[in-house]
């Protein structure tokens, strides 16, 4: 019995040896396609968390630069060069809109009074860069000069400048240039005052002369430069919990974040305080990264902008504090107004706002999100005044609706099941998952109603760590990200669009990880998720083309994922497969079409041994994509997927 016993096991053993030297074959239906592909297909979600937006991509380097915080004197240090009682006054004027804080110096001739500001986490300064510095200032004392220096860890001069102070009655700015001798991610801005007299001073600001187009006070290059080069379909906007906030009255409200920057009411950012163990007390919003900043950016990048707004609701994680249903008019109208001052008429209140600000021409916004990660009725009958007044006045756009924080479970049946009966334009799915649920949910829509809503898979991420991280985009997680998106893509007549999330974490200011995007004070660096989302946005295709293995989609068997798509645009098949076994795979792709192809396709491979590795500030490409050239004759591609990787093969018909 054991020598039959043994026998067996030895065929088994043969044959599955022999098994695994046979190439898995799949069958391409070219000329079969099943659907379109959406046009804002694969995106980027942008939100003010692990200090994305302050400290981040809004270029400002000076924190708490108009003296707004709830401690005015955060991140300022006094420099008292004399002494003397109320040289120093914090004065508060209820007239100044949105900017009520200014600081009173009284100087005597012979003394010098000055401030320092640390940064968030310190100042990014680059060797030879050019810096503005600018203020605010109001005094009727003639003769006041006005120093600057950045100093770097060791309290060395890295680049100095002055200028005279004229004298002015009403605020006035001035600004001044200083080149950087050195570089340093953790400089303080020092800056102090001579001459005698009372001078009051405000908004005191430094931003790289060398931001993104060259916008003044703009936008940090190298990070937005990492956005356009994904070429997104959509840029979702400004969140996220922040759009709720823990309260109603630290909701996100864009109509606070538009007009003259110094009359923008600054609030605290709701993940100043979220997460005990990554309490983060300096976390506020400036909003110099506005509304209007927002459209410009996906303007600048070529995406759809995605605003999100309040549905009257705070975030039901925090106070669930709603707005009475009685009283719910003015978030409906902010809806309304936004609407206007992306698209409106120069004509009207707000498209004048927009033209004055510089863009006279529409934004054309063609869809907007009520609430976010919103759930049960008291959404639901929200949800339902809005959808009325935007169906009234603006059956142009549609309406992105909530499903709540969770892919499954009472909460996300209920309000699947509402929201199809309201019959919402799209639904909007978030999902937070071990790499398991993302391998486990490649067929996830192949079967969701092809009449219903359309999905937006608006905020998702592998998580291999759990909640108190740091946890690390892996290629791991990566992997099994790119295997989800197969099934994503594969299903595009539903899913109409999708975004990781978060985009942006500060190695020294983050809440929340995984996240896309790192960055520190001078460099950024791709997640291997963004290597993998990269890959999926810059070749998006038009046409959804059938990917079979026996009759059936490519969504598991033998950890083999696929999807293909065709651009209409470049006249390539793009051939997307994930293999997620440690060991090589044959593969045989037969192209069903009468088409004829060049002799020579491109692989590109995103690929590693080690589920493990990571990218980093140090080692920024551990997972990179790699191209190679594949040679073939007719319809029948050969080749071999490397372990745990993800391979986009392109073809080109002639």
């Amino acid at each position: 019995m054991k020598k039959k016993l043994a026998m067996l096991l030895l065929a088994t053993g043969l044959a599955a040896s022999a098994a695994a030297q046979l190439p898995v074959e799949l069958t391409v239906q070219l000329d079969k396609p099943k659907g379109k592909i959406s046009p804002h297909m694969w995106g980027v979600f942008f939100e003010d968390i692990n200090l994305g937006a302050d400290g981040g991509i809004y270029a400002e380097l000076v924190k708490n630069r108009s003296f707004e915080f709830d401690n005015p004197w955060m991140g300022w240090k006094k420099l008292e060069h004399t002494s003397g009682e109320g040289a120093y006054l914090l004065l508060n004027d209820a007239q100044r809109k949105g900017n009520k804080r200014y600081v009173r110096l009284t100087n005597s001739v012979d003394s010098k009074l000055g401030l320092q500001n640390e940064g968030f986490r310190g100042m990014g300064i680059k060797a030879d860069a050019t810096y503005e510095f600018s203020l605010q200032h109001r005094s009727n004392a003639p003769g006041i000069q006005v120093h600057v220096a950045l100093l770097d860890e060791g309290e060395r001069v890295i680049a100095e400048a002055e200028k005279a102070l004229p004298a002015t009655a009403t605020w006035t700015e001035t600004s001044l240039r200083l080149q950087a001798r050195a570089t340093t991610g953790k400089a303080k801005l020092k800056v102090w005052f001579t001459g005698g007299g009372i001078l009051d001073v405000d908004m005191l600001s430094l931003f790289p002369l060398d931001t993104w187009k060259g916008r003044p006070k703009g936008l940090r290059k190298d990070m937005v430069q990492m956005l356009a080069d994904m070429k997104p379909g959509f840029i979702r906007f400004p969140g996220g919990c922040i759009v709720e906030g823990r309260d109603l009255a630290n909701r996100f409200q864009w109509k606070k974040t538009v007009g003259p920057i110094d009359e923008r009411e600054l609030i605290i950012n709701r993940w100043n305080t979220e997460f005990s163990h990554r309490l983060t007390p300096d976390y506020f919003q400036t909003f110099g990264l506005g509304f209007y900043e927002y459209f410009l950016l996906a303007e600048d990048i070529g995406a759809a902008p995605v605003p999100i707004l309040n549905c009257g609701m705070a975030c039901q994680f925090n106070s669930g504090e709603l707005v009475p249903m009685d009283q719910l008019d003015d978030y409906v109208q902010d809806a309304l107004d936004l609407i206007e001052f992306a698209n409106g008429p120069v004509s009207t209140r707000w498209g004048k706002l927009r033209a004055d600000m510089g863009h006279p021409a529409p934004f054309n916004l063609k869809m907007i999100g009520v609430g976010n990660e919103n759930w049960g009725p008291q959404y639901i009958e929200r949800l339902a005044v809005f959808k009325k007044a935007l169906a009234e006045k603006h059956p142009e756009i549609a309406i992105i609706a909530s499903s709540g924080t969770d892919p499954e479970g009472e909460r996300f049946e209920f309000l699947d099941e509402r929201l199809r009966a309201m019959h919402m334009d799209i639904i909007d799915e978030h999902y937070y998952r071990p790499p398991s649920w993302f391998l486990s949910s490649a067929s996830r829509y192949d079967n969701y109603d092809r009449k219903g809503p359309k999905i937006f898979a608006g905020e998702y991420a592998s998580h291999t760590t759990r909640p108190n991280g740091p946890g690390k985009s892996t290629w791991e997680a990566a992997l099994s990200e790119a295997a989800f998106m197969t099934g994503l893509e594969r299903n595009g007549d539903v899913v109409e669009m999708a975004s990781y999330a978060p985009l942006f974490g500060h190695v020294d200011g983050w809440q929340w990880s995984p996240d896309l995007i790192w960055v520190d004070n001078l460099q950024v660096y791709g997640t291997p998720s963004y290597q993998v989302q990269k890959l999926y946005s810059t070749h998006k295709g038009s046409d959804i083309i059938p990917v079979n293995r026996a009759g059936q989609p490519v969504a598991g068997r033998d950890s083999l994922y696929a999807s293909a798509v065709y651009d209409q645009n470049t006249k390539e098949l793009l051939i997307k497969i994930v293999n997620c076994n440690s060991k090589p795979m044959p593969m045989r792709f037969a192209i069903a079409t009468d088409r004829k192809f060049a002799p020579v396709a491109q692989k590109i491979t995103l690929a590693g041994k080690d589920l493990n590795v990571s990218n980093s500030i140090e080692e920024p490409l551990n997972i990179q994509p790699k191209q190679t050239d594949i040679l073939f004759k007719g319809k029948t591609l050969t080749d071999s997927l490397a372990p745990y990787s993800f391979t986009l093969i392109k073809l080109q018909t002639k």
